[in-house]
């Protein structure tokens, strides 16, 4: 096998420079590893995951190859080094050094761990954090402005729309419980979605007694089946988990899509009435204006985005503009498509055959991804709903299965879809005057094994509307 050399994408705002280049033999595997049908089947048909090898370099493990070098990259740019991404084994590992303003930083690659994504600072009072993610593909490590995946919101500008930023978000968002593997769509939590960095949540509910106005039930579900094998879950649980989430970080938000599924006879309006009597009261944190809020209109609430009918009593609301953010007449199985409220994008192209069909469904996501980053959105609060059709949210779902086919189930999409589409965002680049935002990429199976990649990626890619914003803060300063 012949190697890549390494290429460095700098996504930061901040000038970067290789020192050193450290090499290490690749890593024993665990003798005593399941095959790969049973760590799978373990996965999916309970809440664990399989335990990832060790993956952090020892720090007495001594390096192989060591050499000093003196590569620079500029903010936003990319730089093809000499540098080949290994010598004998793909399974080798590097560390990095790199040095901003007078400091010193490494990162080992190529692993997808905790460990690894954020650069250690060699410096007692490091001027910067960074992270990074190392797109295996194209041996290309995409260096970003680290964040605090908790709360990454908090960097942003107060007048930011919010559908100007890269936010990552979960398809069926709840499913990571004990369920069939056609039915389960996530490795983790809500709650572990929510602390590394997820703000999109896709929730799917049946009303479990809709005629009665007391009640307060919706059970989760996907599609027709129950989202867990050992009993119904329900939303105003997530809803704990949530609040509490926002409660801890209180410069965030979370758009939450809701849609009616499941068997039984419960109507759109009937889920709106629970909606509304029970959970998105005035008096409570849900933004159920129907248009597209600044990041600082919604900080610490739950911004509504409803993929269900209204019922009349509400359709006056906001001066008749109706209530939350209408993402009614969602195209099915769409590549591209508006939606009739001309505030959502969307790309959910979700029918794929056979796993010939994986490749089709990446490029749809990649053209998604490049519909939002042609956008360069304009700072403050947008005047009336019909405002925002000019800067909609660009919803790209990368979920995709077929019930009957084991090959396609949302795992095994996922295990395809992710890394392709984290290597797309590190690789690609614009030095247009645009936002680079990569919009809303609605994920499965994000997390698995501590792999936050794809999650970390799409973060990062906030940074340029970050520099754009303290460009014009210094201009209107000096007007």
């Amino acid at each position: 096998m012949v190697a890549e050399t390494l290429t460095i994408r700098n996504n930061s705002n901040t000038p970067i420079t290789l020192k050193r280049v450290q090499r290490f033999t690749a890593a024993q595997k665990n003798g005593d590893e399941f095959t790969s049908l049973a760590r799978n089947f373990s996965r999916l048909m309970t809440n664990t995951t399989s335990n990832a090898a060790p993956t952090v370099i020892p720090g007495d493990t001594k390096p192989f190859a060591e050499k000093e070098v003196d590569v620079h990259i500029e903010p936003f740019s990319t730089k093809k080094t000499e540098l080949r991404a290994f010598i004998d084994s793909d399974k080798e590992r590097m560390r990095l050094t790199f040095e901003a303003d007078g400091q010193r930083y490494q990162i080992q690659t190529p692993v997808p761990t905790k460990e690894s994504a954020t650069m250690k600072a060699l410096a007692e009072n490091p001027k910067h954090r960074f992270t990074g993610v190392y797109a295996k593909p194209s041996s290309l490590l995409a260096v970003f402005s680290s964040a605090n995946s908790n709360a990454w919101m908090h960097e942003l500008r107060d007048d930011t729309l919010l559908s100007a930023l890269s936010i990552p978000g979960t398809h069926n968002s709840p499913t990571c419980h004990t369920a069939p593997p056609s039915v389960r769509c996530q490795a983790v939590s809500p709650r572990e979605q929510l602390e590394n960095g997820v703000r999109f949540f896709d929730i799917r509910v049946q009303p479990e007694a809709p005629e009665d106005p007391s009640k307060d039930g919706l059970i989760l579900v996907h599609s027709v089946f129950p989202i867990s094998l050992t009993g119904n879950k329900y939303f105003r649980d997530l809803m704990k988990e949530v609040n509490g989430f926002l409660e801890r970080n209180p410069s965030e938000t979370l758009l939450i899509s809701v849609k009616r599924e499941g068997q039984g006879k419960a109507t759109d309006q009937q889920l709106c009435r629970i909606l509304h009597d029970h959970y998105a009261r005035p008096d409570s944190r849900w933004y159920t204006k129907p248009k597209i809020p600044t990041l600082g209109e919604v900080r610490g609430k739950v911004v509504l985005i409803r993929r269900f009918g209204l019922q009349d009593a509400l359709k006056s609301e906001n001066d008749g503009h109706g209530w939350g953010i209408d993402a009614g007449g969602w195209a099915d199985n769409t590549p591209h498509a508006m939606t009739p409220s001309g505030q959502l994008c969307i790309q959910d192209f979700y029918e794929v055959s056979d796993t010939q069909n994986i490749d089709k469904k990446i490029n749809f996501v990649n053209a998604q991804i490049d519909r939002a980053s042609a956008c360069c959105y304009p700072l403050g609060v947008l005047q009336g709903p019909g405002a925002t059709k000019a800067h909609p949210f660009y919803v790209n779902f990368l979920s995709a299965s077929n019930f009957w086919k084991t090959d396609t189930w949302p795992e095994k999409i996922a295990a395809k879809l992710n890394p392709a589409i984290t290597n797309y965002i590190c690789s690609r680049h614009d030095e247009k005057d645009r936002d680079c935002s990569t919009g809303i990429l609605v994920t499965d199976w994000c997390g698995l094994d501590g792999d936050w990649d794809l999650v970390r990626a799409i973060v990062g890619m906030n940074a340029k509307l970050r520099l754009r914003q303290q460009q014009q803060g210094k201009q209107q300063h000096h007007q």
